[in-house]
């Protein structure tokens, strides 16, 4: 069984990462689900930011958590990055304004929303400013939403994902049903069996790891963990995880991942 393709924030690949257009192109390669990071802005809002700062993806510059949500959509997020053109006719391609504001965790729920069968998993960053109360803002809108309790975890259009185990934890600890990943940059002499904490449904670890060990992911199965994997971009890495039977591949190029998959 092949993998599902996952677009690490959206084709990044192609498009500036946390763009409207961005994860408008992963739907149209092929994507099976989108990837986003999380952070709260100063006046509460959830907005999808990888870094604590917005200085590497946008025009400003600053702390994520002291910038007001207006502050945040002034700047422009799409013009730093020319990607990866898709065609020869894309290397002067201007950013078009799905490029340029900041992306909301409301407004990528609603093109979610729009494109039935396409799964959201979201990352909530550590540490912050505001601890966990990232967790909390993230169930409440999930609850206006009609996401915070999916009728089963395979069901659900929307998968919680975190370094944090606390913030993992944290989540658990409002809602039983929504699926939770646990993500992980190294395996510690307590993950290294396969085994995950009670509130975690997947493992994540990063492909390097697999490198390493190809043998976690059935260690982690035996325990009735299937795995998500992050970043996977490279044919040999592909090859892998699909050699392996990983359950979600994260990848930035969603449209050259599909292919190497169909071969």
């Amino acid at each position: 069984m092949q993998p599902d393709v996952v677009a690490h924030r959206g084709a990044s690949a192609h498009r500036a990462e946390h763009t409207v257009a961005a994860y408008a192109l992963a739907i149209e390669q092929g994507a099976d689900g989108l990837e986003c990071d999380v952070r709260l802005s100063r006046d509460g809002h959830l907005v999808c930011v990888h870094d604590r700062k917005v200085d590497r993806t946008s025009s400003g510059k600053g702390v994520v958590s002291t910038l007001t949500l207006e502050r945040l959509s002034q700047l422009d997020y799409g013009s730093w990055y020319p990607g990866m053109p898709e065609t020869a006719d894309e290397l002067l391609r201007p950013p078009d304004e799905s490029e340029r504001g900041v992306l909301t965790l409301e407004s990528l729920l609603d093109l979610v929303e729009a494109n039935r069968g396409i799964k959201l998993f979201v990352e909530t960053k550590h540490p912050v400013r505001y601890g966990g109360l990232v967790e909390t803002k993230l169930i409440a809108m999930l609850r206006r939403y009609g996401l915070a309790r999916p009728k089963s975890k395979e069901d659900s259009p929307v998968v919680m994902m975190s370094f944090s185990s606390r913030a993992v934890r944290r989540v658990r600890d409002h809602t039983d049903t929504l699926p939770t990943v646990l993500l992980l940059d190294q395996l510690s002499v307590t993950r290294w069996d396969g085994t995950l904490p009670s509130y975690a449904d997947y493992t994540g670890p990063g492909v390097h790891i697999l490198r390493h060990d190809p043998d976690y992911v059935e260690r982690a199965r035996s325990f009735g963990a299937e795995t998500y994997v992050w970043t996977v971009d490279d044919a040999e890495d592909v090859a892998l995880c699909t050699k392996l039977d990983v359950r979600f591949l994260a990848t930035n190029s969603p449209a050259t991942t599909v292919k190497l998959l169909n071969r």
